[in-house]
């Protein structure tokens, strides 16, 4: 039984027997109300204070039960908060309430279900980017490890409702689905895109069929793993050099080379609907324009310099990880 409902039960049965002791004492001793409550407190409480009138026979044993019962229910009370202190159930629950806290105050989020081993490579990636990341999990023991590296978590299962709805899913920006069942990841994507239509969605999946059902669902990509696992050997028998250079262009810092995704929108207003000559990045920050998003979603690869940065379009840069961080510095 949860700590939480034994202190509502053990309330109940004070309140109870003050009730009784109060009654007792009116019909017993002929106390008015606030005379017997008064006696009953000083009794449960054994402070220890002299009677007010003279008690019959049947008065004192009723206080002698009254003081033995008394004295049962506040030892168990203390027995309570001790071993709830004494096995950290109480630095725990301040912890789940400060994290609860934290998990109501964020907006623009990347909620991740599922923290097997799909979910924390993501986890980690993400991280890495400064990104905020919001992990459920229904496994204890994973659930204590994110907890003991102070990860935004919440125990409880994913395709449940009421565990999105804890995650902030109505102010989330992404939400990865990467749990081992097509099934569970397809209701979790039907659920989040009812919560938030503007979430953009990312699922795992195993079976071929799948992919159409989550897309349906509303899924905006599908991710199969052992496909991309696949693709990635074969690729390196076939092209092993570029698929090399393509693995070290990554974004999580820990390389010299990196890729960087930039919103046009985000740049400062002087560049919207200039071209990407007028950005010269090349020459500011030596990173380099490698890929040009439209706002249909269509890509361009090694865009024309006369490119224009229209609105909701994005910039796909390459750079050093020193020539990155001077463009994030300057723009």
């Amino acid at each position: 039984m949860k700590f939480k409902n034994k202190i509502i039960i053990i309330s109940i049965i004070a309140f109870t027997l003050t009730a009784i002791g109060v009654y007792a004492d009116m019909k017993l001793e002929n106390y008015s109300f606030i005379n017997a409550l008064y006696m009953v407190v000083i009794t449960m409480s054994t402070v220890g204070f002299g009677e007010i009138e003279p008690l019959s026979d049947t008065g004192r044993l009723f206080t002698i039960f009254l003081i033995i019962t008394s004295i049962g229910i506040f030892g168990y009370i203390i027995s309570l908060f001790t071993e709830f202190i004494a096995t950290g159930k109480f630095f725990k629950e301040l912890k789940n309430k400060r994290m609860q806290k934290e998990l109501n105050a964020l907006k623009g989020h990347t909620i991740v279900c599922g923290y097997g081993h799909n979910g924390k490579q993501t986890v980690k990636k993400l991280l890495a980017n400064n990104v905020k990341v919001v992990v459920i999990e229904n496994n204890e023991k994973l659930v204590e490890s994110m907890q003991d590296k102070n990860f935004l978590c919440v125990k409880g299962d994913a395709t449940n409702d009421k565990y999105l709805e804890k995650a902030g899913i109505q102010y989330a920006s992404y939400l990865i689905a990467a749990l081992p069942s097509d099934a569970d990841n397809l209701y979790i994507v039907l659920s989040a895109r009812q919560y938030n239509p503007k979430l953009t969605i990312i699922s795992r999946a195993s079976m071929d069929n799948s992919e159409k059902k989550l897309r349906v669902a509303g899924a905006n990509n599908i991710i199969m793993p052992d496909r991309l696992g696949g693709d990635h050997m074969a690729s390196l028998v076939v092209l092993p050099d570029i698929i090399e250079f393509v693995d070290k262009l990554t974004s999580d810092g820990n390389c010299q080379t990196n890729l960087k995704e930039i919103e046009v929108n985000s740049l400062p207003k002087r560049y919207l609907n200039k071209t990407i000559l007028d950005l010269d990045l090349r020459r500011i920050t030596g990173c380099s324009v490698i890929g040009f998003k439209t706002p249909k979603n269509e890509y361009q690869i090694n865009p024309e310099a006369d490119t224009k940065l229209i609105e909701n379009s994005k910039l796909i840069i390459l750079g050093r990880k020193e020539q990155i961080e001077k463009l994030q510095e300057i723009f």
